[in-house]
C-alpha cells in the first residue's frame, strides 16, 4: 500500500468521523428543539376556566402552564425550564440534553432548545 492510498484513506475516516458526529449533534438538537416546542403547546392548553367561563377573557393558568410543561419534559426525560410571559400570553420552553459524540470524544456537550406557545385569541 502507498502512503498516498494510506494518508487518502485515515482523510477519508477523519471525515466520516466529522459527519457521523455531526448528523449525531443536529439529531439531538432537534430533539431538544421539538421536546421544547411540544412542552409548550401541552402547557399552553392550560387555559384558565374560571375566567372563560365567566366570559372575563381567555388566558393562561400560570401554574397549571407551567406543571404541565414540566411534566412533559419529565415524561420526555429532558431537564428544561419553564416560564410564563408577564400579561400570561405565551408560554416559553428550554431544553438542554447532553450529546456524546461517537468518534470525536472532544465534540460532546450540550445542545439547547427553545419552544414557545402563543395564546392567539385573547378576550
Amino acid at each position: 500500500m502507498s502512503v498516498f492510498a494510506l494518508v487518502t484513506i485515515v482523510a477519508l475516516f477523519a471525515v466520516a468521523a466529522l459527519v457521523y458526529d455531526g448528523a449525531g449533534r443536529l439529531r439531538a438538537l432537534t430533539h431538544a428543539e421539538g421536546v421544547a416546542h411540544e412542552a409548550a403547546r401541552a402547557g399552553g392548553q392550560a387555559v384558565d376556566a374560571g375566567k372563560a367561563i365567566a366570559g372575563e377573557g381567555i388566558t393562561v393558568d400560570r401554574n397549571a402552564a407551567v406543571a404541565a410543561a414540566r411534566t412533559y419534559l419529565s415524561h420526555a426525560g429532558v431537564s428544561g425550564t419553564v416560564r410564563v410571559s408577564e400579561d400570561g400570553g405565551s408560554l416559553e420552553v428550554t431544553v438542554t440534553e447532553s450529546y456524546r459524540a461517537v468518534f470525536l470524544r472532544g465534540a460532546s456537550g450540550s445542545v439547547t432548545g427553545h419552544g414557545s406557545a402563543d395564546l392567539v385569541y385573547k378576550g
